[in-house]
């Protein structure tokens, strides 16, 4: 038997949501110890795996790390056969099986419903070990105030409050504006589009420049929230334990207190894992598995609101080639720049001109040589830095808009077209919560790690499909100021879930009959039961969710009883 002693406070999920809990109770004298149910991937708990230097200098090659940690939370079946299947391979009518799940297939999911792409990473540090470290701020008159036509409902947490919280997440997430402000593409872009009329500005995101190169830099992500504690041994305070999964919580007769846990450990599952001392408990392990858990545990009944009033976002997406004068002038576009960023403009409108003139200078040199040395026919450095700007989501455009060039699980260039060239654009839309709209949890069918099948049960209002067509015509409308369609990357919606942003299945609010947690994200009813991230939100998002998610943990913490 395996018996960790000594704690008072346990946290399920590794993510940057339950480290800023854990960051937080340790500087508070408290003793806490986090399991997650997937594995340590790098030296230090919950680095991002984008920092590796090989996807420093080709981005693209991420996107395979990406797809290969996304877990998909639940797949329709499909029984339409392989028609160009070898007629002598083995065969069968799975009319005559029902019920049979193939390939952790859902049987119970309706494909219209479905958020297909909708998944979960098992790993220390969670979706953080490949984020794009985004961190806008919520917008109060759209993201924290919902006016459904009848009461105008007002953010469980103030605004003042959340202004104080909000700088306290920037401070663990060392999250920056200015690190790609000397970015060429980044100054182009800006700057075409503040031409434009459009409202554009640096996107905010956890990483830093690094010291020994300028051209590369350093993602943030779980491991910048712990600090200090993301070094394994470096707190007897804290301890981390990977590949250990909590399957249930246990609770009183009355359902008001958690008792203990019943946690296994996954490299060992003969293993007996007793985890004795615990006061308070935190689950952070995402917004359908903390749902789960809870579910498992046997408390959808007495929380009504248990994986309802779903919220998730409709995505648009393209590329963009940039257009041939904006290269050919690049120079002359860079040294027009006025204001805060022409500084940094004229630097890369310099480097650019030393660039082109050394190139040409080989193409010249070339014309009287039988072995021709390579040149560049870009003005742009290679590996410089890519762009990173957004025109943040406002009542009267309830979207979110990111346009850079990042590795996503889509997206991808083919090798015949230079990279420096494309500029991604990611426009993120928003739903409205409504309780029709959940996640349920099976009572037969289990998941990959033998917990409830989750089911989801969700569909866009005309509202939102309004919305999201208008949030269409303004990406278009954005990338004509650009370039070209990337061929393959066209103008597109993708497939529901791909944002790995759901909401409100946890979410905060002042009524237990229609939240889960009260507005210090404890659970209603129960004394020493908390829970943390995105399933938290309780209006809906445009903008990514953690910053958000974060600041909230950092109020929980700071209303936690003393005692």
């Amino acid at each position: 038997m395996a018996e960790y002693k000594g704690f008072d406070t346990l946290i399920i999920g590794s993510g940057p949501v339950g480290c800023a809990f854990a960051r937080k109770l340790v500087k508070a004298g408290k003793k806490v110890l986090m399991i997650e149910a997937g594995a340590q991937l790098s030296q230090n708990y919950g680095e991002h795996l984008k920092n590796s230097f090989l996807y420093q200098r080709n981005v693209d090659l991420f996107a395979s790390v990406i797809r290969g940690h996304l877990h998909p939370l639940s797949v329709s079946t499909r029984n339409d056969p392989m028609v160009t299947l070898d007629a002598s391979s083995y065969r069968y009518d799975p009319e005559d099986y029902p019920g049979f799940i193939l390939n952790n297939q859902n049987p119970e999911q309706r494909e219209r419903d479905n958020l297909g792409a909708a998944a979960t990473t098992y790993a220390v540090g969670g979706m953080a070990t490949h984020w794009t470290c985004a961190l806008p701020e919520f917008h109060p008159s759209l993201e924290r105030s919902w006016d459904d036509g009848k009461t105008v409902h007002d953010y469980p947490i103030n605004d003042t409050r959340m202004k104080t919280l909000y700088a306290e997440s920037t401070a663990l997430f060392n999250r920056k504006t200015s690190v790609f402000q000397g970015s060429t593409r980044h100054q182009l872009v800006k700057k075409i589009l503040r031409d434009a009329g459009f409202p554009i500005e640096e996107l905010p995101l956890s990483v830093e420049s690094r010291a020994d190169d300028s051209r590369m830099v350093k993602w943030g992500a779980a491991n910048t929230v712990l600090g200090d504690l993301a070094k394994p041994g470096a707190s007897e305070n804290f301890k981390l334990l990977p590949d250990h999964q909590c399957t249930r919580l246990v609770l009183n007769a009355e359902k008001t207190k958690v008792e203990g846990v019943k946690v296994r450990n996954l490299r060992n599952l003969n293993e007996t894992v007793s985890i004795p001392d615990i006061k308070r408990y935190i689950v952070a392990c995402g917004a359908v598995l903390t749902p789960q858990l809870l579910h498992v545990s046997g408390l959808s009944e007495k929380l009504p609101a248990l994986g309802r009033y779903l919220t998730e976002q409709p995505m648009a997406f393209c590329q963009v080639v940039l257009r041939q004068e904006y290269i050919d002038n690049l120079e002359k576009l860079l040294r027009e720049v006025t204001g805060t960023d022409k500084e940094h403009a004229e630097k890369a409108a310099k480097r650019v001109e030393d660039y082109r003139k050394k190139q040409l200078e080989i193409v010249k040199r070339n014309q009287s040589k039988s072995v021709r040395d390579p040149a560049d026919p870009l003005p742009i450095p290679k590996y410089e830095l890519e762009p990173n700007l957004t025109i943040a989501a406002s009542p009267t455009r309830p979207w979110h808009c990111q346009i850079h060039r990042d590795a996503f699980s889509y997206g991808a260039v083919p090798p015949s077209v230079d990279t420096r060239l494309i500029v991604d654009l990611r426009w993120f839309g928003m739903s409205r919560p409504r309780e029709s709209n959940w996640v349920e949890f099976s009572k037969t069918v289990k998941d990959t790690f033998d917990m409830p099948q989750p089911t989801f049960h969700f569909q866009l209002d005309d509202q939102e499909r309004q919305w999201a067509g208008e949030m269409m015509a303004d990406m278009m409308r954005v990338a004509s100021y650009l370039g070209g369609f990337m061929p393959g990357s066209e103008p597109q919606f993708l497939a529901p879930g791909l944002p790995l942003h759901i909401g409100g299945t946890t979410r905060m609010g002042t009524s237990k009959d229609t939240s889960v947690v009260n507005p210090e994200s404890q659970v209603w009813g129960i004394e020493n039961l908390w829970l943390g991230g995105n399933g938290l939100h309780p209006f809906g998002n445009a903008g990514n969710p953690t910053h958000t998610s974060v600041a909230m943990a950092i109020h929980a913490v700071e209303k936690m009883p003393k005692n």
